[in-house]
């Protein structure tokens, strides 16, 4: 497997984005005109853009203009001398989009990604046509899973095995053998950069335990969410069992729970077919009744 084999079938680019100072890298592909609704794609902790390669094809072969960028101080993206919380992300999201032209835009988050992606369209629903949730993270504070979250990522990127890194991604699947080589290697990279080894202490600030509660996806938070909503779970995501995306659902009015059964913490690779048929189809009904 590779991630990058559906993007190789059709023109997209990989350029940085100017925002407000902050070198943002992103790629793009399908029709970049304004008659096009824009699909943005967030990853998650200690993540790149990378992770949604095998789905960005389809969205862009549907119509959309598609943009999935590393975010604020992750992958290649700039990095600030201070913690990041959600709203320094979603604020970075707001202002991608201004940089990008975008007005309202659905949003396709995973993990760390759905939890900035929920908290924006809380905050900012007049910008939010439609989201998306991948196994995402806000509602809890588990301290193992915390803790496992913090250890496994910190060998990975301050110890220079490779095998480290392998083992920090195949976790998270429920069959390791769909987890690419090049996914791996594109992480190893990255997490071997002086400025990522230097930020990571900024990211995983959210492992704690005072900085997590704050910021969590509270039922009023979630209450706040209007957009149509479709929540995808993997029934052995290590990162928290269905009771997690059960709450999700019930605390957002009128949303959608899908759940891949032999799947682990990313549908949109361990399934990517039926991942990019059910997304796309949910926003082309969204896009269908507006």
């Amino acid at each position: 497997m590779s991630v990058w084999t559906d993007l190789s079938t059709g023109p997209f680019t990989l350029a940085f984005v100017d925002v407000d100072g902050v070198p943002t890298r992103s790629l793009r592909a399908g029709p970049q005109s304004s008659a096009a609704p824009p699909v943005l794609f967030l990853h998650g902790t200690s993540s790149h853009l990378e992770v949604f390669a095998p789905n960005v094809r389809a969205f862009a072969d549907a119509g959309f203009a598609v943009h999935a960028v590393d975010m604020l101080g992750h992958g290649y993206t700039g990095k600030p001398g201070h913690d990041l919380e959600v709203p320094h992300y979603v604020e970075h999201v707001r202002r991608y989009l201004d940089a990008v032209g975008a007005g309202r835009v659905h949003l396709v988050g995973e993990s760390l990604g759905g939890w900035v992606a929920a908290w924006f369209a809380g905050v900012h629903p007049d910008r939010v046509a439609s989201l998306q949730l991948v196994s995402s993270g806000g509602t809890r504070a588990v301290p193992e899973i915390m803790a496992r979250i913090r250890s496994t990522t910190e060998r990975a990127v301050y110890e220079d095995d490779p095998a480290f890194t392998h083992e920090r991604l195949a976790r998270l699947f429920h069959d390791p053998d769909r987890l690419a080589a090049d996914l791996v290697e594109a992480r190893y990279r990255i997490y071997h950069t002086p400025e990522f080894r230097a930020v990571l202490p900024h990211l995983l600030c959210m492992q704690d335990m005072t900085v997590r509660r704050r910021n969590l996806l509270t039922a009023e938070r979630l209450a706040l969410i209007g957009a149509p909503t479709q929540i995808f779970w993997g029934r052995f995501n290590p990162m928290g069992d269905v009771s997690e995306a059960e709450g999700i659902h019930a605390g957002i009015a009128g949303s959608r729970l899908v759940v891949f059964e032999q799947c682990g913490h990313f549908p949109q690779l361990e399934y990517p077919e039926r991942f990019n048929a059910e997304a796309v189809e949910f926003i082309e009904s969204v896009v269908g009744r507006t």
